[in-house]
């Protein structure tokens, strides 16, 4: 009896729907080029590694347990650029000059960098879908999930789209492969496979992306470690 009770409970379990993205991680996440995580996120980190080990980028966050961001900070050390976040009220501050970065609609999604004159658009469940400036207009694309699929860059000449496909298994939608376009032209792609917590997040992946606009293509091979902390 017990075993068919077992049985049972854990059919139950397999059957049951994995959390969706929220807006606010969804959106960060393409804006901020980080993968999106599900569920009571406390904070986490995310750091990518080539070939030899070298750490070239990596991200922190700490969120509330409504699900905004507290503080997100991250550095591409590979291109020398990077940015610490903390929210304050409407805004989110740089965290050693407190100067105010970014503007916020509602409680904690992007609205506007009032530095480039760049202002985002939500849909009407929160979610970013669009950003445009003077030279600029981006637009951004999620599934059912909420999980982000990609986005459009139309620059003055310049057309650039990333798709990403994620695996049919919606426990493993960091399993994903994504072409990047350059006015129709493919100029790269990505191939990632991870391993996953209880919460259908990633904790360790392999992302393989090929360069395609060298020739030859050139290959690069990287390792991401997460580390995840739940409410």
């Amino acid at each position: 009896m017990m075993a068919s009770v077992t049985l049972i409970l854990a059919g139950c379990d397999n059957a049951s729907t994995p959390a969706a993205f929220t807006p606010e991680m969804a959106s960060f996440s393409s804006e901020f080029d980080f993968d999106p995580l599900r569920g009571p996120v406390k904070d986490f980190s995310q750091t990518l590694m080539d070939a030899q080990g070298k750490v070239a980028k990596y991200v922190t966050g700490k969120m509330s347990e409504e699900g905004c961001f507290d503080l997100l900070e991250f550095h591409d050390l590979e291109n020398n650029t990077g940015a610490s976040l903390v929210l304050d009220a409407n805004y989110y501050v740089d965290a050693t000059s407190q100067k105010k970065l970014l503007q916020l609609q509602g409680k904690c999604q992007l609205a506007a960098l009032p530095s480039t004159g760049v202002t985002w658009d939500t849909d009407d469940n929160g979610f970013v879908v669009s950003a445009h400036g003077k030279d600029i207009r981006i637009t951004y694309h999620y599934d059912s999930d909420g999980y982000p699929l990609g986005k459009t860059t139309e620059a003055k000449d310049e057309h650039l789209s990333v798709v990403a496909t994620p695996s049919k298994d919606r426990r493993k939608k960091m399993d994903y492969t994504a072409v990047s376009m350059l006015n129709d032209r493919p100029v790269g792609n990505a191939t990632q496979s991870c391993d996953y917590d209880r919460h259908d997040n990633p904790i360790n992946c392999d992302l393989k992306i090929v360069d395609e606009s060298v020739k030859p293509p050139v290959t690069r091979n990287y390792t991401i470690k997460n580390n995840i902390e739940y409410y």
